[in-house]
């Protein structure tokens, strides 16, 4: 797996003004090895201290059997978004420890008009193992489609349930 470039330890990268190689690697980074995060074409907008802001195009991969965009992408979206902020707002350290979701709650509120749809999501306290997150979905007309809080716990590093030849016992749970 790529390994996307070192982010600053503080202040606000924005992935499209990242020089292209960088940008692919980032990109790759959040899709190579979770196949689901490939489907739904989720792709990093925006990285801070403490937030991170991600896309998915509204597309019919993403669609219920009537024909919308589906809960579950719209969960996962959150799900990513928030542990992406968790990450960089907490005491997270890749080979050390793995942050796992360990609540999220989303409130649907509205269908998303255009398409695509943006999370961002901002660490509202990091503890030393539990990590609070607020997150907003919205479409590109800034709609709200859903609003969630969601929390992750650090937790030290484990093997994964079902081994593939790329995974290390040090890869973060994310």
């Amino acid at each position: 797996m790529g390994t996307p470039p070192p982010l600053p330890p503080s202040g606000t990268v924005r992935v499209a003004e990242l020089p292209p190689e960088e940008r692919g690697m980032v990109q790759a980074a959040l899709r190579e090895g979770t196949r689901l995060h490939e489907l739904l074409g989720l792709e990093i907008v925006e990285l801070g201290e403490r937030h991170a802001v991600l896309a998915m195009p509204v597309r019919e991969e993403a669609f219920n059997s009537t024909g919308n965009l589906h809960g579950g992408a719209i969960a996962t979206l959150i799900d990513v978004a928030a542990g992406s902020a968790a990450a960089r707002g907490s005491g997270f350290e890749p080979g050390r420890n793995s942050l796992v979701t360990a609540d999220l709650h989303v409130r649907y509120l509205g269908r998303p008009h255009g398409d695509v749809v943006y999370a961002r999501a901002e660490v509202i306290k990091a503890g030393r193992q539990l990590v609070i997150v607020d997150c907003r979905v919205t479409d590109a007309d800034d709609r709200i489609i859903a609003a969630a809080d969601f929390s992750m716990m650090l937790v030290p590093l484990r093997r994964p349930l079902r081994p593939v030849p790329t995974a290390k016992d040090t890869d973060p749970d994310l």
